[in-house]
């Protein structure tokens, strides 16, 4: 509302008082997940803007230079990635069909690709790093900014920023043609912990995984087919986007490649996918009718783009069906098994799976398990064969891929429940397109501790907990001479300097590679600066000294959990969960005893007995 109040007041010709400051900082500590909520936010409010009328006035009234700065400081950027998405979209079938159906030819001459030139066209994106390189140089010294730079490179940046790019094309299309613009909480907390799998998929499949996928199934088809030379110059760009949608969210995401975490993950992405109900978290089914639902409310035109999409589908589907790919002569060498045998007990087994979905709730669970296993046996059985005897097949089963994505597409238009049991198939394609990658890494165990060395090593996680302890260190220092020491800053104090202890250690064990080193803590400028606000700088202030047997670490280790006088659990696991070392239950940490601090001048603290009552 903000926005249209500014608009409405320079229709009517007034100004807005505008302070320009060299630098303002806003910084806030986010996951992957909040900061695509924040750009799904600000893209739907740019799309709402373009339909509203009082763009339409205020831009009748610009000159063409206010014009151009008000769109490219405006809806333009979005506008800008917008087509960008979709001239990747429309480049990648492109190339595919016209080497499905032959065409990478000018008249009898095959085709000559400029691959290198393609590859020195797009190094020239590189020149879009000159503005924050001299800003950097200025503030910090030109070596500071060139290290700077390539650690953005060397820590996924540009993944990041093509991601982000299909966000705001996607959610700015999606409220053009639908509308549905809302405000979405971005959260404020500092995002150390990993992020299920399951969660990750139903943020980021409608947006981000599928079009990773289909372009990616585009590009390995034009592979297959294309006869001209330079297959990766002219789509090293193009594999670099399907990679950066497909892969962004996992690579950002702490202890991805953890062979622990993947199984976890698999095990609640299987389940998620399996479950009926309990709302969107908890079944795929219940996501899917949530995420499809505005397709039928669309207007006709804009179900249009739709349909074109479709058609898309059908041509590569025809274009596969008609190539020689695996192609194979049976009148040569006769099927074992009749092949038309096959098919007919693969549509039965279907038939009889749908059938078992309809009365499996009054079956008991060992009857409905069995027969849902001998179903997936001899459906994957009969597939096998199918394939194994006629190879032609396999072409026929690519080209039926793409011929239900159209139908599924048109029947999603018009609110058919058919299409749903064809799109699970799919989402459970997509899913282990990305599972089977992250499982073979997390077997290596060397990209596990390549992420964490990338993503951690700068210790990002204790700067940020350094702010908290300044804050809490200063209120009590200001009190000092005016009221009684605050027990609850000490002891948040205490505890957050626990904290930024821990993660060092974490950080620094896994950038040498051993978890379980138990060695001195490494001296960081950052917790350093903090000394005199915590210890007792001088006599005529407050000296706060925490008591040192309030809290118990159990297990001996720094890794372990710290326990409060109420033999609870203060801070839960974090990111990398607790140390290796034996951990004890909550009866196993040391009874509180009530300890006295020593005198320091005037003054004395001493720990009660009893606490009051809140």
């Amino acid at each position: 509302e903000d926005i249209f109040a500014g608009y409405n007041n320079a229709i009517r010709g007034g100004q807005v008082a505008f302070k320009e400051y060299l630098q303002v900082g806003k910084g806030r500590d986010v996951g992957m997940s909040q900061i695509y909520q924040f750009e799904a936010k600000l893209s739907q409010g740019a799309g709402e803007q373009s339909l509203s009328r009082d763009v339409y006035r205020l831009c009748q009234r610009l000159d063409f230079s206010r014009l151009l700065s008000y769109y490219f400081g405006g809806i333009g950027h979005y506008f800008s990635n917008v087509l960008t998405v979709i001239t990747i979209y429309v480049v990648v079938y492109l190339m595919a069909i016209l080497a499905l159906y032959d065409l990478e030819k000018i008249g009898d001459r095959l085709i000559t690709p400029m691959g290198t030139i393609q590859m020195l066209l797009g190094g020239l994106g590189l020149l879009h790093t000159i503005p924050l390189f001299s800003t950097l140089g200025v503030e910090r010294g030109w070596w500071a900014s060139l290290q700077e730079l390539i650690q953005v490179f060397a820590t996924g940046g540009p993944l990041h920023f093509m991601f982000h790019i299909q966000t705001k094309a996607n959610y700015m299309t999606q409220t053009i043609l639908v509308g549905g613009a809302k405000y979405r909480p971005t959260g404020r907390g500092f995002v150390t912990q990993h992020t299920p799998m399951d969660e990750l998929y139903r943020f980021f499949a409608s947006s981000h995984l599928y079009l990773g996928v289909e372009m990616g199934a585009g590009l390995v088809i034009m592979g297959f087919y294309s006869e001209a030379k330079q297959y990766f110059g002219r789509t090293w760009s193009l594999w670099l986007a399907s990679l950066s949608f497909i892969a962004s969210p996992f690579w950002f995401n702490p202890l991805t490649f953890d062979w622990n975490m993947v199984t976890a993950d698999y095990v609640k992405w299987v389940s998620w996918m399996r479950g009926h109900a309990g709302g969107a978290s908890r079944s795929w089914s219940m996501w899917w009718s949530e995420e499809t639902s505005f397709y039928s409310k669309m207007p006709l035109t804009s179900k249009g783009w739709f349909i074109i999409k479709a058609i898309l589908y059908l041509t590569v589907a025809e274009g596969i069906a008609r190539s020689d790919l695996a192609r194979a002569d049976t009148t040569l060498n006769k099927p074992i098994v009749g092949v038309s045998v096959m098919v007919a007990s693969i549509v039965i087994l279907f038939i009889c799976w749908w059938l078992l979905s309809m009365v499996e709730h009054l079956m008991p669970y060992p009857v409905r398990r069995t027969i849902g296993i001998l179903i997936a046996v001899g459906l994957m059985v009969s597939i096998l064969t199918v394939f194994i005897e006629d190879s032609n097949f396999i072409r026929y089963g690519f080209a039926a891929y793409y011929g239900i994505g159209a139908m599924c597409q048109v029947g999603l238009l018009f609110g058919s429940k058919f299409v749903k049991k064809f799109y699970f198939i799919h989402d459970l394609v997509c899913g282990h397109i990305i599972f089977i990658p992250l499982f073979v890494l997390a077997v290596l165990q060397i990209p596990h501790h390549i992420q964490t060395w990338l993503l951690y090593h700068n210790a990002l996680s204790s700067d940020v907990v350094v702010s908290n302890i300044l804050r809490y260190a200063r209120k009590s220092q200001e009190s000092g001479g005016t009221t009684a020491p605050n027990e609850d800053l000490v002891e948040q104090i205490s505890e957050l300097r626990k904290i930024v202890q821990k993660q060092e250690q974490m950080i620094e064990n896994l950038g040498s590679g051993n978890v379980s080193a138990t060695s001195g803590m490494k001296q960081n400028p950052s917790t350093d600066a903090i000394a005199s606000l915590i210890k007792a700088p001088s006599q005529d202030k407050m000296n706060i000294e925490t008591q040192p047997g309030a809290y118990n670490v159990m297990g001996g280790s720094m890794g372990g959990r710290t326990m409060s006088a109420s033999n609870l659990d203060v801070w839960g696991e974090m990111a990398l969960g607790d140390s290796a070392v034996s951990q004890g239950g909550y009866q196993s940490a040391q009874s509180y005893q009530p300890t006295t601090a020593p005198r320091t001048g005037d003054f004395e603290f001493t720990s009660p007995s009893a606490m009051p009552p809140r």
